[in-house]
């Protein structure tokens, strides 16, 4: 199974963004304690001459705290200008603030706020004004095929023109439009929107395409793979729901985002979340708390001091865990598989190896009285501590503390063919523990709809994720450590 291959380019984006963010704040430090004080252009605290490390350490700190919260959104495909200088205001701000709030912990005060307010101002034009050259550059990246997304557009009605022009108004976004697949021609379309084919084409195509079927029929020439795009936009009729959850079905399998795009005669019931792009509101099937910045901050925070306490206290016990395991059964201390992670990539999961290494490990599913166990595997297993090596998963980003579990690749091939949605799990990182786990689908699947059961646990968890879910979810599993699951075997 191929994982979905998303450009990585955004994050390069950001990446820059923040460097320079911290280089221009550095910078503007220097060059106000170095000629500041000795050009008499500006009164330059004495604490700060006198502290210069600890200054630097809480202006970087403040940054860092910063971009966290706030973050950069240039790299964004929709974004205006005067939401670029509103994000760099609280970006500033904050960073000011936090500077100045940690100074003022550490007993400094004298001259410091008349300087801070001089700093905040010179700072924000500072940064604005690269912002603005980013931008530019962004553009020129994204107009000569960089950092590119496809897009596929379904249906004839004149809301498709709408979102085309809102797409393609501005290249800066960067979104290449591969065409359209409607029954119709559009009326007044533009020659750069292609007719793709009609709906009983694209049906076809869906059958071909597939990033999780185990042998696709060879493409025909001209025709387009389904499966490599990254957002399909839909504006069929309310007769056609049919076709509607036929499509919806094929983006998750295939981790590709669908949205909704309302039809010019109104809107009417589905199951759709609204979002905005541009000046034009469409609906995706999935409501993802963990896409906004802050959430996604916040949990990998927790999941890296929590993840790190963990190691650290694990690392005393492992050498007494592997004296066991080696005693008991010969072979690796810890065993290694490869299960399918965020986007459908892979990875490798980390376990204390409870059982003894045989051939189906990859393939069969522990059972109640699973003859390839020995007695400390076992023991591991029901007190869940062959599962802690994932902490150190976690702190390599390949997972989350809380998430849906990760299935190993036979199972993923195998579900994903017969499981509606099952590959709608992977829009999320996977975790040590899940909603499903607490929840009493845990252990063996002997049956589909015991996995099914599992597939909507997981995804209710995605689209209804907190913080004090995540924190429910870590307390009902610390209790198993007390009181054994039944299923843990």
């Amino acid at each position: 199974m191929a994982a979905k291959k998303y450009s990585s380019g955004n994050g390069i984006i950001k990446a820059g963004v923040v460097v320079l963010d911290f280089i221009i704040m550095n910078v503007l430090l220097y060059v106000a304690s170095h000629y500041f004080y000795e050009l008499h252009i500006y009164y330059y605290p004495l604490y700060f001459r006198a502290e210069p490390r600890e200054v630097w350490l809480m202006a970087n700190f403040g940054m860092v705290i910063a971009h966290f919260v706030v973050g950069s959104i240039i790299h964004h495909r929709r974004v205006n200008l005067d939401t670029v200088v509103l994000s760099v205001t609280k970006l500033c701000v904050l960073q000011v603030a936090v500077m100045f709030g940690s100074l003022r912990l550490l007993g400094e005060s004298g001259g410091m706020f008349k300087f801070m307010g001089l700093f905040l101002v010179t700072e924000e034009a500072l940064i604005l004004l690269v912002r603005i050259i980013e931008r530019q550059v962004i553009q020129i990246l994204r107009q000569m095929g960089r950092n590119t997304r496809s897009v596929v557009f379904v249906g004839s009605d004149p809301a498709i023109l709408m979102l085309y022009r809102n797409l393609i108004s501005d290249s800066s976004t960067g979104y290449r439009v591969w065409g359209y697949f409607a029954d119709e021609e559009i009326e007044n379309c533009p020659t750069a929107i292609r007719r793709l084919g009609t709906i009983s084409d694209l049906n076809r195509l869906t059958e071909k395409c597939s990033i999780t079927a185990k042998e696709s029929e060879p493409l025909a020439a001209g025709e387009i793979d389904l499966a490599s795009i990254d957002e399909l936009f839909c504006s069929l009729s309310h007769d056609e729901n049919q076709e509607i959850m036929h499509l919806m079905r094929f983006c998750d399998k295939n981790i590709v985002h669908f949205y909704y795009v309302p039809r010019m005669s109104g809107n009417f019931l589905l199951n759709l979340q609204p979002e905005q792009l541009g000046e034009t509101t469409v609906f995706t099937n999935h409501h993802e708390p963990l896409s906004q910045p802050f959430n996604m901050f916040i949990k990998r925070l927790f999941d890296i001091v929590v993840s790190s306490i963990v190691c650290l206290v694990m690392l005393p016990f492992i050498p007494i865990i592997a004296f066991f395991i080696k005693r008991q059964s010969p072979g690796p201390i810890f065993f290694k598989q490869a299960r399918t992670g965020l986007n459908g990539k892979t990875f490798t999961c980390l376990k204390f190896r409870s059982m003894h290494v045989n051939k189906d490990a990859d393939l069969v599913q522990a059972t109640k009285d699973d003859p390839r166990k020995f007695p400390f595997g076992e023991l591991i297993r029901k007190l869940n501590i062959d599962e802690f090596p994932q902490f150190f998963n976690v702190l390599k980003g390949d997972m989350s503390i809380v998430g849906p579990r990760p299935h190993m690749l036979a199972h993923t091939e195998q579900y994903s063919e017969i499981i509606d949605k099952y590959m709608v799990r992977h829009f999320s990182l996977p975790g040590i523990t899940g909603w499903a786990q607490v929840t009493g689908c845990r252990g063996e699947t002997k049956e589909v709809w015991e996995m099914e059961e599992r597939i909507k646990k997981d995804i209710w968890y995605i689209e209804n994720w907190t913080f004090w879910l995540d924190i429910k979810i870590i307390l009902l599993t610390a209790i198993t450590l007390v009181i054994p699951d039944k299923k843990a075997y």
